[in-house]
């Protein structure tokens, strides 16, 4: 059995454990409640006939007065930058983050999630501001947690970056 880590990382209030929620338990809840420290979920997914363990470390969201510390990052083999796509500001965020983590622990395979693909059309953030990121190899996928569009997939295409593993 193969067992990996995979971080959830963004600003607060972007989806972070909704999108766990979604993926793990199958449900949504409209309630926001913050989540302090880390949160610690594990899902199984069969991989081409591999059984595959998924740690999943919900860390609470970043904001102007308080970063992820480095240690809740060690032994990550993936991470999700989460963004709401409601709000630029969680963009700028998911690109001081990616930057950061790649200091304190290297670089990993991630995926950037913007969510909340349900109010698409109330997205603020849009193609353009996401070209620069895509030059620079980033790759976006878009999620809601509330419908779960995305969701499996995009955990699916994750494993698949942080196993590497032909087919």
């Amino acid at each position: 059995m193969i067992q990996k880590k995979i971080c959830m990382l963004g600003a607060a209030a972007v989806g972070k454990t909704s999108l766990v929620a979604r993926y793990v338990r199958s449900i949504f809840s409209e309630n926001y409640h913050s989540t302090i420290g880390v949160k610690i979920d594990k899902k199984s997914l069969d991989y081409h006939g591999r059984l595959v363990n998924l740690i999943l470390w919900d860390l609470y969201g970043e904001d102007q007065n308080q970063q992820i510390q480095s240690s809740y990052l060690r032994g990550a083999s993936g991470y999700f930058l989460i963004i709401d796509g409601m709000r630029p500001e969680t963009l700028h965020m998911a690109q001081n983050l990616q930057t950061r983590i790649e200091v304190a622990i290297g670089k990993l395979p991630f995926i950037a999630l913007i969510n909340k693909a349900d109010l698409k059309d109330s997205w603020l953030i849009k193609a353009q501001d996401l070209a620069s990121l895509q030059a620079a190899g980033w790759y976006f996928l878009e999620t809601s947690a509330k419908s779960g569009e995305g969701v499996e997939e995009a955990f699916y295409q994750l494993t698949d970056k942080m196993l590497n593993i032909p087919v």
